[in-house]
């Protein structure tokens, strides 16, 4: 189990050479390790130190006297800082030298080295943050778009939590008054129904219980419907640009990034691998996917790279399939658009090179797709026309033209989607023994299943298994 009662330590800025590094420690033996290691150009004590205030100093190693670094020292004091702990944050030069030689002081004099997310893991267990703000945490560190940035501070400032506890209450409420109903069914006392009978045309009239959990269902119903969209946001989507060879790949994707990211000639077969790079459109992170082009090759290199591209396009959540609108159709663009579509993967036909004379624009003609029904748009790479409308495409399909839910609070992990899912199978099973006359005893089991769902999602329930899982995505220092 967990041990609070540790003082852990840890470098909390990336690797590498900068003009500040921080070294954070966070414990019970926290001041008293600064207090060893840390000294004042007029050697003041840090005895009865002001709280959230620089102090400026050296930090000097106890053994041989001599200085390290020239730093600045911050103390927090229980229960005012991140971890509810006492915390020292020690701001050195942000060399590699530097910043280790600190953390071996800090670990020679009482501290231990710090797993990966343990500050956050702390602040969870020391009841400053819930189970869904500290995931925000690394959601807020991982952002790779505004919207991904906004959801992960909405969560941090308690959104989501408010709404579960919100469900929660209604919850909790109504099994109060199912059990009291249990345990006291003698007792004079006047209890809301758990559903009312039918009125003419098979309606139902007055407050009930089950209206109420039919309301707490629905809420739920609007979460779950809503991480199709959060996960977009928080993860982005696969986009890959297919096609056979020498359509203008590369040069789409470099025109969509708006930068020489591949290569491009007129060489068929140029680009032998999947190429990644990362691109916000309206928002939304997508993952733009260079491949290479499909068609029969006997050299091994090629086969290989055309190996990935089947991958990747196994993999995708939209394909932007190209045609090179110069040539015309040819019969192995049919097969490779009949094959892709087995695929059942939304699907952009965009023809490419449409600013160069077609010899064959007869083909084209009253079916730009070569006659397969399906989004597609007649664009240029080179001189970057019809680029504003396939941007709009890809986002049209990848959103769907859907809304957020009413309050514009989603959900964005799997984690939180399951456990959602796993609370409202129960709240069916509820309503499902009330319609059948079931024993409250049977209602008042599956409303317990479905308040400890919900109480994992905030931390109220957990294990430590969960909490491992969660915080191994946090990097050492956060």
């Amino acid at each position: 189990m967990f041990d609070l009662t540790d003082t852990i330590s840890a470098i909390s800025t990336p690797p590498g050479e900068g003009g500040i590094g921080i070294v954070r420690v966070s414990g019970p033996a926290s001041i008293s390790i600064a207090k060893k290691i840390f000294t004042t150009p007029k050697g003041e004590s840090l005895n009865g130190v002001e709280s959230h205030k620089l102090i400026h100093g050296y930090i000097k190693d106890p053994d041989t006297r001599k200085n390290i670094d020239e730093v600045l020292l911050t103390v927090m004091h229980s229960p005012k800082s991140f971890t509810g702990e006492d915390v020292v944050e020690i701001s050195c030069h942000g060399g590699t030298l530097p910043l280790n030689k600190i953390l071996s002081l800090t670990i020679n004099n009482g501290a231990r080295l710090a797993e990966p997310g343990e500050f956050t893991k702390k602040a969870f267990l020391n009841g400053r943050l819930n189970l869904l703000q500290a995931e925000a945490v690394i959601d807020i560190i991982k952002s790779k778009s505004d919207t991904a940035l906004e959801s992960a501070m909405n969560q941090l400032q308690g959104g989501l939590a408010e709404k579960i506890t919100s469900i929660r209450s209604i919850l909790i409420n109504i099994l109060a008054e199912i059990e009291a109903d249990i345990d006291f069914p003698e007792e004079d006392i006047e209890f809301t129904p758990l559903s009312s009978p039918p009125l003419q045309g098979g309606a139902r009239g007055g407050i009930t219980l089950q209206k109420n959990l039919e309301s707490a269902l629905t809420e739920i119903g609007q979460l779950v419907d809503s991480y199709r969209y959060g996960k977009v946001y928080r993860e982005g989507v696969s986009v890959v640009i297919a096609g056979r060879p020498n359509v203008g790949k590369s040069s789409l994707m470099n025109a969509l990034l708006n930068e020489e990211r591949a290569i491009v000639t007129s060489i068929p077969g140029t680009t032998r691998d999947t190429i990644e790079e990362g691109l916000n459109i309206n928002g939304l992170t997508i993952k733009i996917v260079d491949t290479a082009g499909i068609r029969k090759s006997e050299g091994f290199v090629e086969q290989e790279g055309i190996k990935r591209t089947q991958k990747a396009i196994e993999g995708a959540g939209l394909i932007i399939f190209l045609l090179d609108g110069s040539e015309g159709l040819r019969e192995e663009d049919k097969d490779l658009i009949k094959e892709i579509k087995q695929k059942n993967k939304p699907i952009i036909i965009a023809i490419n090179k449409i600013d160069v004379e077609n010899k064959n624009s007869s083909e084209w003609a009253g079916h730009p797709s070569g006659g397969w029904v399906g989004e597609f748009l007649k664009i240029s790479a080179l001189k970057n026309i019809g680029l504003n409308e396939l941007r709009s495409k890809i986002f049209d399909i990848i959103y769907n033209g859907h809304c957020k839910t009413p309050e514009g609070i989603f959900i964005t992990r799997e984690r939180h989607r399951e456990l959602l899912s796993k609370s409202q199978d129960s709240l069916n099973k509820a309503i499902n023994a009330i319609n059948q006359n079931l024993s409250s005893e049977f209602i008042a089991a599956d409303l317990r299943l479905s308040l400890d769902s919900l109480g994992e999602i905030t931390g109220e329930t957990y294990s430590e298994d969960v909490l491992n899982r969660i915080f191994q995505e946090f990097c050492i220092g956060k």
